[in-house]
């Protein structure tokens, strides 16, 4: 995205102009980046509340610190880190002397949201750019106060020097108590040898207040007078309610009933007793019999799909399939939560004609938005603040919580906090979509000759093949925006709602490809790794091929070794990934050990190394949980996984060793990093698990009963 025009100005929206007073005087930069097509999110249901212009905001206060606006949610992923980085390097000051302001809409520029690792390969650049502009505005300034050419000044840590005349201000005394108002048009960017802050891992800026536990998520706000709700929830999805007793529970000293047409929720000032409230309430529900399950899902999905559409083709797959050996096989993946640490967690208070709404959310300005059709209030009297949000993954662009939330404290005339209870976070999900991948593919002389690929329910993330192949077709089923947002019980494709989840048709992608290709490499009797390079011009992908192989000590072999280690390729965004396994299994109980894992990443210029690498350590982390153990159990709409007992995510005690390798691509810019990772996991040990026992698994997660189900039939 190029900044396609700048003004420096000290006003600004008008939501801010108060804000900005009780900050000080300072220089605000304002950046019109045109329209932002490429932002659309593809599971958004109207389009932004204001128009698709980005504005990027920078104040420089008297005491040459500069508060930086965002939109961006801190998901623990480190983004209000690496921004400041970015920032600081442009600007020429120090890391310290940024502070960030991340999610209040009534102060910070509009976004679209935290998802789809927009941060740094999206917003990034617009930081930067406003920056550099913010910079070059300020050297002018000195410039012509000096008396002195551009040119021949310098800037280090905020401060601008003329060694000629032996001259230096600051930009917080250069700007304070001024108006500007200026146009620079497109400034350059540093170049990656010039860069002082990029590229390193100063200690983060959200480090001190969640270590200490100062750190304020939507479920630790309280304020005066608030109220505790909870909510009665029907028993499966589809259920209709017949009748509700809630008698018992008005009686109860210090509960409140609230209704609100299919909204049923006490209150209560204790949590405690609200839930006790609840427990109180007889309800009586019609339930529905879908015949659906965690079993019969994969042919109800294949069944009921919309017809697939070609989205890749070259060469012709019908005739070379009949001149070569083929492989065919179906792989399947169940529902996933995402178990995120931190339910779902909001706090409404309503104070005359306007709300303020603390939320653990993805989404704080599609939220606003939403908040102000359910009570009717204008935008601009709606104000989310979303600092910081225990994990999300995807899950928290749901926002069922916060609307339920401030229908309640509309009705109560009092703040509402609801937190939702762990099994309420898993019943109420929007899970990763179960999927189906078809693959048939063909070998001649060793060499692939034909690949035809089809995906249902997952999307066609990452599903088009990088690999050399003659004849090739790739088909998907189309995800509409609906089906990321609302369920259809009445025959819809899935049972209950689905929505994104960390890469979630790119991983189930990359397991069916990179296990097809593993089946493949052994019936030509070649090395996997072997077997790819054969099968890859690209270079970017054999780089990170090589050094993940290299890094982990990978020796050559037919497959299947019995030593347990696989491997796998993937690529999403722009960014490749390559990642090698080692398990441990235990024949005798189905269990498997991840023991070892090595992930090379490329994703252009490196912004902050240690971040990256944390990035990708919880990526494969999550990757080992979807590859062995996490699955949503349902039947006929109710889930039978509602909390952690029963379903499984990695724990600190089953951990392997991991290494991550940071490929060095200067000449690209900073990419994706929080999502890649993931998709390579689950495929790699799957074919270590293959290698392993010498028979195949077609399902994820492989759980021990599958391992052991697998083990009888080979």
């Amino acid at each position: 995205m190029k900044v396609e025009d700048a003004i420096v100005a000290e006003k600004t929206v008008v939501n801010r102009r108060d804000f900005l007073k009780a900050g000080g005087a300072g220089l605000v930069v304002l950046f019109w980046v045109g329209p932002l097509k490429a932002f659309q999110q593809p599971y958004t249901e109207a389009p932004p509340s204001i128009p698709t212009d980005f504005n990027a905001f920078l104040q420089i206060k008297p005491d040459n610190t500069i508060t930086c606006f965002v939109g961006r949610v801190e998901l623990g992923q480190g983004p209000k880190t690496a921004l400041a980085q970015l920032v600081a390097e442009e600007l020429d000051v120090p890391f310290d002397a940024i502070d960030m302001v991340m999610v209040d809409t009534d102060v910070c520029p509009w976004d679209m949201g935290t998802f789809g690792s927009l941060s740094i390969r999206v917003l990034g650049p617009i930081l930067r750019g406003a920056s550099a502009e913010a910079r070059a505005v300020l050297l002018k300034m000195a410039a012509d106060q000096f008396g002195a050419p551009v040119a021949r000044l310098q800037v280090s840590d905020g401060v601008i020097t003329d060694p000629t005349q032996g001259k230096r201000v600051t930009y917080g005394t250069l700007v304070q108590g001024k108006r500007i108002e200026k146009h620079l048009g497109k400034t350059p960017l540093k170049t990656v040898s010039a860069f002082k802050v990029m590229g390193k891992s100063p200690q983060r800026k959200d480090a001190i207040e969640k270590v200490t536990g100062k750190a304020q998520f939507a479920g630790d706000v309280t304020v005066p007078g608030m109220v505790y709700a909870r909510i009665l929830r029907s028993p499966a999805h589809g259920a209709k309610l017949k009748s509700a007793d809630t008698s018992a529970a008005e009686k109860m000293p210090g509960a409140q009933v609230l209704k609100d047409g299919d909204l049923i929720a006490v209150i209560h000032e204790r949590p405690d007793l609200a839930d006790k409230a609840l427990g109180l309430i007889k309800a009586e529900y019609d339930r529905p019999q879908t015949g659906l399950d965690d079993k019969t899902i994969f042919d109800h999905l294949v069944r009921n799909a919309q017809p697939p559409k070609v989205i890749a083709e070259s060469g012709t797959v019908e005739s070379a399939d009949k001149t070569a050996n083929s492989i065919e096989n179906t792989y399947v993946q169940s529902y996933c939560s995402h178990a995120a640490i931190e339910t779902h967690s909001a706090l409404a208070q309503i104070q005359g004609n306007k709300v303020t709404v603390w939320a653990a959310t993805q989404i704080p300005f599609r939220l606003r938005d939403l908040v102000a059709q359910t009570l009717g209030f204008p935008k601009a009297n709606v104000r989310v603040i979303a600092s910081y949000v225990g994990g999300a993954f995807g899950g928290k662009t749901n926002p069922q919580n916060c609307l339920e939330a401030v229908r309640l404290a509309k009705l109560v005339g009092k703040p509402v906090q609801l937190v939702y209870r762990r099994d309420e976070d898993f019943f109420n999900e929007r899970f990763r979509p179960a999927a189906v991948v078809k693959i048939r593919s063909a070998l001649t002389n060793g060499q692939i000759t034909s690949w035809d690929y089809t995906v249902y329910a997952a999307g066609d993330g990452g599903a088009a093949t990088f690999y050399d192949i003659p004849n090739q077709r790739t088909t998907a089923v189309p995800v509409s925006a609906i089906a990321w947002q609302k369920q259809d019980t009445a025959g819809g494709l899935h049972p209950f709602n689905v929505g994104p989840w960390r890469m979630p048709g790119t991983l189930t992608n990359t397991f069916a490809r990179e296990s097809q290709m593993d089946l493949l490499a052994t019936k030509a009797g070649v090395d996997p790794v072997e077997f790819r390079l054969q099968h890859l011009s690209d270079k970017r992908m054999r780089r990170v091929l090589e050094a993940a192989t290299k890094q982990f000590g990978w020796k050559p072999a037919k497959p299947p070794t019995g030593k347990g280690v696989g491997v796998a390729c993937g690529t999403t965004y722009k960014t490749y990934v390559a990642t090698v396994a080692q398990v441990a299994l235990d024949k005798s109980t189905g269990k498997v050990r991840v023991e070892h894992v090595v992930t090379a990443v490329d994703a252009g210029v490196i912004v902050n190394p240690d971040g990256t690498r944390q990035q990708v350590e919880g990526c494969i982390t999550m990757g080992i949980g979807s590859a062995l153990s996490e699955e949503v159990g349902f039947s006929n709409g109710e889930m039978h996984t509602r909390n952690f007992d029963s379903y499984e995510i990695p724990r600190f005690s089953t951990m392997p060793t991991m290494e991550v390798v940071l490929i060095d691509n200067p000449d690209l810019a900073p990419d994706a990093i929080a999502e890649p990772p993931v998709i390579t996991v689950p495929a790699a040990i799957a074919n270590a698990v293959s290698d392993a026992i010498g028979t195949r698994l077609f399902q994820l997660p492989m759980t021990p009963p599958r391992i052991l189900q697998a083990l009888k039939q080979s």
